[in-house]
Protein backbone atom coordinates (compact mmCIF):
# COMPACT_ATOMS: atom_id res chain seq x y z
CA UNK A 1 0.00 0.00 0.00
CA UNK A 2 1.16 3.56 -1.08
CA UNK A 3 1.56 6.21 1.52
CA UNK A 4 -1.07 8.37 -0.01
CA UNK A 5 -1.18 12.31 1.05
CA UNK A 6 -4.47 14.24 1.28
CA UNK A 7 -3.21 17.72 1.89
CA UNK A 8 -3.66 17.27 5.30
CA UNK A 9 -1.64 15.84 8.49
CA UNK A 10 -2.83 15.41 11.53
CA UNK A 11 -0.95 17.32 14.61
CA UNK A 12 0.91 15.76 16.94
CA UNK A 13 -0.15 16.90 20.75
CA UNK A 14 1.43 20.15 22.05
CA UNK A 15 0.98 19.48 25.73
CA UNK A 16 3.02 21.64 28.14
CA UNK A 17 4.17 20.65 31.47
CA UNK A 18 5.09 23.73 33.14
CA UNK A 19 5.72 22.01 36.50
CA UNK A 20 9.25 21.01 34.69
CA UNK A 21 9.91 23.93 32.63
CA UNK A 22 12.43 26.47 32.56
CA UNK A 23 10.67 29.70 33.55
CA UNK A 24 14.28 31.99 33.74
CA UNK A 25 13.22 33.93 31.02
CA UNK A 26 9.64 34.60 32.19
CA UNK A 27 11.07 35.58 35.49
CA UNK A 28 13.61 38.14 33.99
CA UNK A 29 10.06 39.88 32.04
CA UNK A 30 8.73 39.74 35.35
CA UNK A 31 11.55 41.65 37.09
CA UNK A 32 12.02 44.06 34.28
CA UNK A 33 8.45 44.87 33.87
CA UNK A 34 6.47 44.62 37.28
CA UNK A 35 3.21 45.16 35.04
CA UNK A 36 3.17 42.63 32.85
CA UNK A 37 1.77 40.59 36.26
CA UNK A 38 -1.64 42.51 36.23
CA UNK A 39 -2.58 41.23 32.76
CA UNK A 40 -5.78 39.76 32.27
CA UNK A 41 -5.97 39.17 28.82
CA UNK A 42 -8.45 41.50 27.87
CA UNK A 43 -7.81 42.33 24.64
CA UNK A 44 -7.82 45.94 24.43
CA UNK A 45 -4.25 46.28 23.49
CA UNK A 46 -4.95 43.91 20.32
CA UNK A 47 -8.02 45.65 19.56
CA UNK A 48 -6.44 49.14 18.97
CA UNK A 49 -2.81 47.66 17.43
CA UNK A 50 -2.27 49.25 14.79
CA UNK A 51 0.47 46.58 13.55
CA UNK A 52 -2.74 44.34 13.36
CA UNK A 53 -4.34 46.11 10.89
CA UNK A 54 -2.02 45.09 8.46
CA UNK A 55 -0.37 41.45 9.77
CA UNK A 56 -2.16 39.47 11.79
CA UNK A 57 -0.15 40.21 15.02
CA UNK A 58 -2.02 39.80 18.47
CA UNK A 59 -0.30 41.19 21.30
CA UNK A 60 -2.55 38.88 23.70
CA UNK A 61 -1.65 35.81 21.72
CA UNK A 62 2.27 37.02 22.33
CA UNK A 63 1.77 37.80 26.43
CA UNK A 64 0.00 33.86 26.17
CA UNK A 65 3.24 32.35 24.56
CA UNK A 66 5.62 33.80 26.29
CA UNK A 67 4.02 32.61 29.76
CA UNK A 68 3.53 29.39 28.61
CA UNK A 69 7.08 29.18 27.50
CA UNK A 70 6.65 28.51 23.37
CA UNK A 71 9.22 30.69 22.32
CA UNK A 72 9.48 29.08 19.16
CA UNK A 73 8.91 31.60 16.18
CA UNK A 74 7.75 34.12 19.05
CA UNK A 75 10.91 36.72 18.08
CA UNK A 76 9.36 37.01 14.31
CA UNK A 77 6.12 38.14 15.89
CA UNK A 78 7.76 40.00 18.38
CA UNK A 79 9.10 42.16 15.34
CA UNK A 80 5.89 43.24 14.08
CA UNK A 81 5.18 45.23 16.55
CA UNK A 82 5.85 49.07 15.75
CA UNK A 83 6.73 50.09 18.95
CA UNK A 84 3.56 53.23 18.56
CA UNK A 85 2.50 52.44 22.79
CA UNK A 86 -1.48 52.62 21.23
CA UNK A 87 -1.96 49.43 23.16
CA UNK A 88 -0.50 50.98 26.73
CA UNK A 89 -2.55 53.96 26.30
CA UNK A 90 -6.00 51.75 26.36
CA UNK A 91 -4.77 49.16 28.68
CA UNK A 92 -7.73 48.74 31.40
CA UNK A 93 -4.71 47.26 33.86
CA UNK A 94 -2.06 49.70 33.24
CA UNK A 95 0.24 47.42 32.15
CA UNK A 96 3.36 48.97 30.01
CA UNK A 97 3.18 46.71 26.95
CA UNK A 98 5.75 48.42 25.14
CA UNK A 99 8.61 48.24 27.70
CA UNK A 100 6.71 44.80 27.73
CA UNK A 101 7.55 44.09 23.59
CA UNK A 102 11.01 45.47 24.17
CA UNK A 103 11.89 43.39 27.11
CA UNK A 104 10.76 39.88 25.54
CA UNK A 105 12.62 40.54 22.44
CA UNK A 106 16.33 41.29 24.15
CA UNK A 107 15.49 38.32 26.41
CA UNK A 108 15.04 36.42 23.29
CA UNK A 109 18.17 37.54 21.86
CA UNK A 110 20.10 37.21 25.06
CA UNK A 111 19.05 33.76 25.01
CA UNK A 112 19.67 32.82 21.63
CA UNK A 113 23.40 34.85 22.12
CA UNK A 114 24.12 32.55 25.52
CA UNK A 115 22.63 29.02 23.34
CA UNK A 116 24.86 30.18 20.15
CA UNK A 117 28.65 30.47 22.74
Amino acid sequence: MRNLKFGFAISTPRSINLDTADDRMLKELKAAVPSFKRCMNCGACSATCSARQFTDYNIRRIHSLFRQQQYQDLEKELQKCMLCGKCTLVCPRGVNLRSMIMNMRKILTDSKRKNNE
